[in-house]
This record gives structure tokens, C-alpha cells and sequence, in this order.
């Protein structure tokens, strides 16, 4: 049992960071669910340092637990490994001179007090050895064996053989070192009729993808008044592929078939200006975010469902709400395995068993049968997912048109690759639905 912290209540971003790490190495929390429990009155700055750092160990985990594991006589208590992976992190990150003699003066009095001072000499003979070790390291050479590559860029072995085989030897380098960076955070302007103007504009860096925005650290308050108004919604320009081959039109009736959080939902309402969305998702505590979301709805009208999509037809569900069965279009964006998201959900990688993928396809395909129940004949279907792997992209539209005997056909589909395009990765297939 991990030894409870001493300084439980502090608004240190440092030691919550490692009070952070602690659970996760203990307990398998999620990332996200994790920073949500950060005290609400803790401040931006410390709050973002906290994610910083919590994110920048668990991203590196295996580079540094490779260099301190054979320097310890022993396993060390879950707090004194999270200083360790911490400390690794931030040499990791660098800094100016002298970075590495605070680094280690830091880390030995934040064990002092999160853990006990004979462990704080530990760490500072550790934390030392960590620093001369990452300072000989070299990026492994081109034809570096999967483990090398695996260690280096601190992904699971089975994963890097995966996209080797998937993506080749020079690709899967390039996304390796794309899954290592911090991720920039973008957003949507949503006033298509002008972009941002005055002091927006200097808060907001234009991209090279229409509508979409880098947001500027420090300008957070700001932000959050444009979110608050629905002038902004944060979201990465990769999910833009799915709207733009579902190409909602004014006055249609659309599906939008696993609607949580809501940006798809919203982008599509705010590109139609009339008609409904209808968003369909599972009860449970995404819907909260969801409800939030869809009331900045503009132009379509947007009604939501909760349900499950794979029963709805079954239990009559949107006879229920007295909603369409039919729909001239259908968005269906699957859960799955993240793999083209790991700038953002840093922990995926741990999390991921080989296995499933099929076990995500399987699901995926099921979802797809469901969704292609509602679509109007001559109507269209997209299927989306934010992962780069075939199992879930390619291997599910194949046995989907098997099933189908000819009912939907593929009219277009696009495939973003974090390396190549410069945004999150994404999969997104228009399927066109036969008119008789």
C-alpha cells in the first residue's frame, strides 16, 4: 500500500504531480480522470504545470524507468519511483544552465517531505546517475532493433513491431517522436461569416486548416469567455475530415450516431443553419458534457437521445422522442483504440493490449450494422474513428460491405497521419447507401 502523502493538501503543482503519478502507477487510473480531481481551487498556472509534468512522466516512463531500475538494489515505494520519473521527465525537458543541479536539489526536498530523507539521499544519487545517463544517450540509428526504438521513445514493444509491420521503419520513427511532444491546443472558430479580430486575433494562430486556430498559452481567460459565448470550441482541425465528407446541407435531417463529447455534433449544426441533428449516446457521465455542448448549438436545431444505439431500433427509440427513423445522413465516429490521439491521452499506450484491437473492431462493426439502419435509402453514412490502425479502419469498412451485399458502396475516404499532416491521426469513410 503506498504510504499516504504527507503534504496531502498542498497546491505545490510538483508534489500533486507526483501525488498524480503515485495513483496512476498504483491503481491504472485514467490520465484524464485523474488531473479532474486536481482541488477546483487551485490555480491555471499551477494546474497546467501539474498536467505538464504528469504528462511528460507517463509519456516517457520506459526511457527513464530503463536508466533507474538497474541503479536500485530494489524496487522502490511508488512515491520514491514517481520523484524518480518526474525528475527524468524534466531532464528530459531540459533547461538553462544549471538546469540539473536544481533538478536534484528539488526532487531530494520534495522526497524530504513526500517521502522520508534516507530516501531523499537515494534520490540524489539516482536523480544523478539519470541525468549522466540521459546526457550519453543517442537517438538509435536507422536500422535500431524494435526494442531499441521502444525503450528510446518509451512505447510497449508489441506496439512498435504493430506499426513497424503497419507503416514501415522510417513512419513509425516519425510517429514515435510525434507521440513524445506535448500537443498544441486548437480550436474552432465558429463565426463563419469573419474570423478573429482586434485582440482575438492576437490570442488565436491562424493554421493551415480552414477555421481551425492554435490557442496561444497565457490566454486562457479569454478563451474561455469565446467558449463560454460560442464564438470558440476547442477541437483538433484532424476531426474536420468526417463533417467535410458528410457534407451536412441546409435543412437536412442528420444522425449523429455516438454524439459524446459534442464537437461533431456542433460543427455539423453550425454548418447547416437549418435542419436538425439529432445526437444519440449512452447514458453515463459524458453526457453532462454533452447536454453542455450541444445547448451552444447554432443554425440546426439539436435534439439529443440517450440510449443505445445498438437497441434503438429494437426498442423503438426514436419513436420514443417522436424523432425520424430515417435520416438523410448518418455520422458515426466509433470508439476505439486512440491510437492517432496519444499527443493527447498520453497514457493509451500503457493502457493498450494487442488483443484489443479486435476486440474494438468487433464493436466497431456492430455500431456500424446499427447505424446503417437509420440512414434514408439514397442517404449517406460516414464512419470515422482517431485511429491509425487497419483492424479498425480498413478491416471494419471490408466486412461491413460484405454484410451488405451491395446495399453501400464507398464514395470517398481520407486518412490522416500525424507525421504527414500535422494534427491528430484520423480515419473517416463516406459510405453512400443504394436508393432502393
Amino acid at each position: 500500500m503506498t504510504k499516504p502523502f504527507k503534504a496531502a493538501a498542498t497546491t505545490d503543482a510538483w508534489a500533486l504531480a507526483v501525488q498524480l503519478l503515485v495513483r496512476w502507477l498504483d491503481n491504472h487510473e485514467r490520465v484524464d480522470v485523474l488531473l479532474d480531481s486536481l482541488p477546483r481551487s487551485l490555480g491555471r498556472a499551477e494546474r497546467g504545470r501539474c498536467q505538464h509534468l504528469l504528462f511528460g512522466a507517463v509519456r516517457h516512463l520506459a526511457r527513464i524507468e530503463v536508466i533507474f531500475t538497474p541503479l536500485l538494489a530494489r524496487p522502490p515505494r511508488t512515491t520514491v519511483k514517481a520523484v524518480l520519473l518526474i525528475a527524468g521527465y524534466e531532464l528530459i525537458e531540459g533547461g538553462a544552465e544549471g538546469h540539473v543541479a536544481r533538478v536534484v536539489h528539488h526532487a531530494v526536498e520534495q522526497t524530504k517531505t513526500l517521502a522520508s530523507a534516507p530516501e531523499a539521499k537515494l534520490v540524489n544519487a539516482v536523480v544523478r546517475k539519470i541525468a549522466t545517463a540521459l546526457e550519453a544517450q543517442k537517438e538509435p540509428g536507422k536500422l535500431a532493433h524494435f526494442s531499441e526504438l521502444a525503450a528510446y521513445y518509451s512505447h510497449p514493444e508489441w506496439m512498435v513491431k504493430r506499426w513497424l509491420a503497419q507503416f514501415g521503419a522510417e513512419a513509425t520513427r516519425s510517429l514515435l517522436d510525434w507521440n513524445q511532444k506535448p500537443a498544441p491546443v486548437y480550436a474552432r472558430w465558429r463565426l463563419t461569416d469573419r474570423g478573429p479580430e482586434g485582440d482575438d486575433a492576437t490570442l488565436l494562430v491562424a493554421t493551415p486548416w480552414k477555421g481551425f486556430y492554435e490557442v496561444k498559452s497565457g490566454s486562457w481567460p479569454r478563451v474561455e469567455a469565446l467558449i463560454a459565448e460560442g464564438t470558440l470550441f476547442l477541437q483538433d482541425p484532424a476531426t474536420r475530415h468526417a463533417i467535410e465528407l458528410l457534407a451536412p446541407k441546409a435543412g437536412e435531417t442528420i444522425l449523429d450516431a455516438c454524439a459524446a463529447p459534442g464537437g461533431k455534433s456542433l460543427a455539423m449544426a453550425d454548418a447547416m443553419g437549418s435542419g436538425r441533428v439529432v445526437a444519440i449516446d449512452l447514458p453515463g457521465p459524458r453526457i453532462e458534457r454533452l447536454k453542455q455542448n450541444l445547448s451552444r448549438a447554432k443554425g440546426a436545431e439539436v435534439a439529443l437521445v440517450q440510449g443505445d444505439l445498438m437497441q434503438a431500433e429494437r426498442e423503438g427509440l426514436f419513436k420514443q422522442h417522436a424523432l425520424p427513423e430515417a435520416y438523410d445522413a448518418v455520422l458515426l465516429d466509433v470508439p476505439c483504440s486512440n491510437t492517432g490521439v496519444m499527443r493527447h491521452r498520453v497514457d493509451v499506450k500503457w493502457r493498450l493490449q494487442i488483443a484489443d484491437f479486435a476486440k474494438h473492431a468487433r464493436q466497431q462493426g456492430d455500431l456500424l450494422s446499427s447505424a446503417a439502419r437509420f440512414v434514408a435509402p439514397g442517404g449517406r453514412l460516414v464512419y470515422s474513428t482517431c485511429s491509425l490502425d487497419a483492424e479498425e479502419n480498413e478491416g471494419v469498412i471490408k466486412l461491413f460491405l460484405e454484410k451488405t451485399r451491395g446495399r453501400f458502396k464507398v464514395e470517398a475516404k481520407h486518412q490522416s497521419l500525424p507525421w504527414v499532416d500535422g494534427h491528430d491521426g484520423a480515419a473517416a469513410y463516406l459510405l453512400r447507401k443504394s436508393a432502393d
